[in-house]
This record gives structure tokens, C-alpha cells and sequence, in this order.
């Protein structure tokens, strides 16, 4: 089992750029301390080194889903920040969400459809009237159906349905793509500051 998770500092200044990275350190080693596997399928890198704008992480093992919604929502790294001394402010946010990444592809095959002769009206001579040259072809895996009368011949019209139903089913792939993406897109403006739905801050060596 798994699932990605997208850390975004969202439009926050470059402290929360460099929280988003020791947000990103501490959530690989819980997941390492939990038997999880992390993989950092894509970074944006920050203005500063070594920090992230955005990180979308894949958690693989049992207990992904669990352990992910444990690490989504608000999340607050709370320290000094280590690029304006004189700033009072300690608590820098990130928001992490779970997102889809890939959308299954429909395979097209015509055994898949179900083609079915029928006739139609409108202009065509006598012929197409009495004989049935008209497809009705349905798809079943999806539910599209596709008529096509336009040619006098059954085969013709056959070979443009199953055509159309291709194009058809190739198009619903693209939009459900395009579909995903925009959502993984709008996390990166969810993010509220404040009441965060985890706290970290940075480990105090002992003496």
C-alpha cells in the first residue's frame, strides 16, 4: 500500500520554505522509526539552500494511509528564525495533504463494445430507410455510446464509431489527468496559519 503526500510552504516567506525541509527530515525518520518506506518523488527547491518550497513524498508499507493522516493538516515547526535575528515570530506553518498522482488509463478493445445495427431517420434515399446501416456502438467498460449513420454502408459506420469511441474514451483520460493536477495545485493555497494539527520543534541535545 501506498500514498503520496504533498508538503507545501504556499505563499508563506522563506522561514516556511526551511521548515518545510525539517518538517520533510522528521517525517522520514517517524516513517523509518514505523517499518514505512519515503521516496521524495518531486522537491521544489527554495530560494535559500537546502530548503523546499513544495515536497511531494510517496510513503509505501502497512499503516500508509494511517501514517499520512497523522502528518496532514496544518503543520507547525516552531523555532527562531534562522535568517532575520531580530523577528520575534517562532511558530513558521506548512500545509501537507494527501494528493493522487496518477490517474488510471482506460485500455480501449473492441471486444469491449457492443455493436448493434440499427436504422435512423433524416436524408439517405430509400436504402438507408429499409436497411439497417446505421451502428449504435456502446462501450461497456464506460457506458459511452456512439451512433453513427453518416455512410450508406454498415462497415463504414462501424469503423468511424469505434473511431469516435477511442477518441472519446482517450479525451475522458485527459480531462480526468488535468483534473488532478488542479487539485494538487489547490493545496498549495489551503494553507491557514494557525491551529496547526501537529507541532515540531527542533531536537535539544543533551549535555
Amino acid at each position: 500500500m501506498s500514498v503520496h503526500l504533498l508538503l507545501s510552504a504556499g505563499r508563506g516567506p522563506q522561514e516556511c520554505a526551511w521548515a518545510l525541509a525539517r518538517l520533510l527530515r522528521r517525517l522520514e525518520t517517524d516513517a523509518t522509526r514505523q517499518g514505512l518506506e519515503t521516496h521524495r518523488a518531486h522537491t521544489v527547491p527554495g530560494d535559500r539552500p537546502g530548503t523546499y518550497r513544495s515536497a511531494l513524498i510517496r510513503i509505501a508499507g502497512d499503516g500508509a494511509e494511517t501514517f499520512a493522516a497523522s502528518w496532514s493538516g496544518t503543520l507547525c515547526w516552531q523555532a527562531p528564525s534562522p535568517y532575520r535575528a531580530r523577528t520575534g515570530r517562532k511558530n513558521w506553518y506548512v500545509i501537507a495533504r494527501p494528493c493522487q498522482v496518477d490517474t488510471p488509463r482506460t485500455t480501449f478493445d473492441e471486444a469491449d463494445v457492443d455493436i448493434v445495427a440499427c436504422r435512423t431517420g433524416g436524408p439517405g434515399g430509400q436504402h438507408r430507410n429499409k436497411a439497417s446501416t446505421a451502428v449504435r456502438a456502446t462501450h461497456r467498460p464506460t457506458g459511452i455510446v456512439i451512433v453513427v449513420d453518416t455512410e450508406r454502408r454498415f462497415s463504414l459506420n462501424r469503423r468511424i464509431a469505434m473511431r469516435l469511441l477511442r477518441q472519446r474514451i482517450e479525451h475522458g483520460d485527459e480531462a480526468a489527468e488535468r483534473a488532478v493536477t488542479t487539485a494538487r495545485w489547490r493545496i498549495h493555497d489551503e494553507l491557514v496559519r494557525g491551529d496547526p494539527t501537529r507541532v515540531e520543534r527542533p531536537v535539544r541535545s543533551s549535555r
